[in-house]
Parts: C-alpha cells; structure tokens; sequence
C-alpha cells in the first residue's frame, strides 16, 4: 500500500455527510490527502451541528439523509451561516434533487461516479466561489431557469410523497418490477404495493403506465 502524502496547509477545510459510513471511509481515503478533512455527519442532527462546530471551506453533501434530507441540512446551516458552501455528492441523478438542493443553496451538484481528481477540483472551484456540475445534471439547472421544466408544479406534487414513496416511485418509473423494488430497498413486496398505490392516489393516477409518463415528463428518471 502506498503511504498517502502531508495534507498541503493550503488544503480546503471539508466535512463529509453521507449515511453510510463506507463510502465516508472511501472519499477520506480517495482525497484525505489533498483537503483537509474536519468533520462528518449522518444525519442531519450530526450534520448541521459537524458543519456549525467546523466551519468547513466545502461541505460535501449527500442528498438523501435520514432526519430530512440533504436540503434540511441547508436551511438549518444557512439559517446562522448563509457563507458555508455545499457541493452535493450524490448517487441520484434524478431533476427533482439536483434543482431542490440548488434551490436550498447549494453551489453544486456532482455525482458519485466522479473522480478523485476531478471531487478535488469541485471541492476547489466551489470553495472559490464557483458553481460546478455534472455536465448531464447542468442540464436540468438550465431547463429550470429556462422554463423547460415546472419546477413549481415538480415540488407540489412530489412534496405529497414521502421519501420511501419517491424511491418507490423512480424505481417503478423505471420498469422495476415489485419483487426487484422490494429487493432493492430491502421492503417486503406487500409494502411495496402499499407506496405504490398511495403514490397513485397522492398523484391522481390509475396506473403504473401514467406513472412512468409523468415521472419521464418531469425527467425524473
């Protein structure tokens, strides 16, 4: 194994809040060496109070959390330190939590497939000012601004559904089947039928025909 080498003094101060401990592991040990690591969460509770306590240059956000989500995280940092920058670092890829935490205050958002090289980079320009985005998930910043997506009517609607509901939601839209959701979000298919029929009622629909349309015509999927 190689031995990783100093942190520069110039490094950027960064906390790190994802709920699984494994990848938090895996982002220190892939850039631990060029920022300067000071803190992590899990949740929001553990969040908001590792970024308050260490005043990081960059917080690296994971977008779904237990206790609220990423965009709680936000509020509540920004409530007292509207300065505090945040890059969202996410698996989703999905329009509504790319423009709900853009909307909150985050300066970016990037995926997990990214790079060492290139997570330090955005870590860098954000923490310069910048705003820095997976080059397919800019698109969906742009289509806001521009109109080509409802954003008022995205949030009003996907608002009526739980988080569960929403990941049960993208995965039908997806042509997942019951049994693969239910393997997926480790759920019984019994309570996977449960979201779907209240994701239909909450939404309107009839079935899961129309919730596949209206989750594509909302670039959800």
């Amino acid at each position: 194994m190689t031995e990783q080498q100093p942190t520069p003094q110039a490094a950027r101060r960064v906390v790190i809040v994802d709920d699984h401990a494994m990848f938090r592991s895996g982002v220190k040990h892939d850039i631990g060496s060029r920022v300067q690591i000071v803190g992590e969460g899990e949740d929001v509770p553990t969040a908001v109070a590792a970024v308050l306590k260490a005043q990081p240059d960059v917080v690296l956000l994971d977008v779904h959390l237990p206790g609220g989500g990423g965009v709680e995280v936000i509020k509540q940092v920004h409530a007292t330190e509207p300065e505090i920058r945040f890059l969202a670092l996410s698996v989703s890829d999905a329009a509504e939590d790319v423009i709900g935490v853009i909307r909150a205050g985050a300066r970016g958002y990037v995926t997990k497939s990214i790079s060492a090289d290139e997570l330090v980079d955005a870590v860098g320009r954000v923490a310069e000012g910048d705003a820095v985005f997976s080059p397919r998930l800019a698109g969906f910043v742009l289509d806001a601004f521009s109109g080509s997506i409802d954003i008022a009517s995205v949030d009003e609607e996907l608002d009526r559904l739980s988080q569960r509901e929403r990941e049960v939601m993208r995965l039908i839209a997806r042509g997942y089947a019951y049994k693969e959701i239910a393997r997926e979000l480790f759920i019984s298919i019994k309570t996977v039928e449960t979201h779907v029929s209240s994701v239909l009622r909450k939404l309107q629909l009839s079935n899961r025909h129309q919730l596949t349309r209206w989750a594509t015509d909302r670039r959800l999927v």
